[in-house]
This record gives C-alpha cells, sequence and structure tokens, in this order.
C-alpha cells in the first residue's frame, strides 16, 4: 500500500498540483473540518459509490488516524483503483479546513 505524509498532500495542494482526495469519516466527524476540495465517502457506503470513481485517476484516502482509510485504500487497490493512504489522518494534518 503506497503511503504520503500530511505535508506532502499539503505541500501538493500548496503548489496548485490536482490531486483528489477521498475523506472517509462520517458525517459527525467531517462537520469538524475537511481538507478543502475533499470528497467525503464514509467507509461504510464505499462499497456502493466506488462506481463514482475514475479508474484513471490516483486518489488520497483520509480519514482521522489513518486506520480507515488504510482499509480503504486496500479495498480499492483490490477493485483496479489507485490509492494512496494519507498516514496520520486529520490528526496530523497541520492545513486549512473548511
Amino acid at each position: 500500500m503506497k503511503e504520503i505524509t500530511p505535508i506532502d498532500v499539503e505541500a501538493a495542494l500548496k503548489k496548485g498540483t490536482q490531486r483528489t482526495i477521498i475523506d472517509v469519516r462520517g458525517v459527525a466527524e467531517v462537520a469538524e473540518g475537511i481538507i478543502p476540495g475533499a470528497l467525503n465517502i464514509p467507509l461504510d457506503l464505499l462499497e456502493f459509490r466506488m462506481h463514482e470513481l475514475d479508474k484513471d485517476k490516483e486518489y488520497i484516502m483520509v480519514c482521522r488516524s489513518g486506520a480507515r482509510s488504510g482499509r480503504a485504500t486496500q479495498f480499492l487497490e483490490s477493485h483496479g483503483y489507485t490509492v494512496v493512504n494519507m498516514v496520520g489522518g486529520m490528526m496530523t494534518w497541520e492545513g486549512q479546513v473548511e
């Protein structure tokens, strides 16, 4: 499983690098703050919504600590998607939130 640090994600966003971030936390958790531009698909709905994703794109998976996003990364990889897990999750994110 590929991994990326929150610092590298933030640096890419500041450079304007096109990154698609998927936050797999629940709606109540996301209400506390989400990375600007991230798409919220709760982990328990990912299987039912993965058809919304493009297999030709790379996705960065995010959750609170990195555990759920790690499971989401493995799940999507097993279905042919290109995904990277943000280690440490939102607990270690120091960038902007909306």
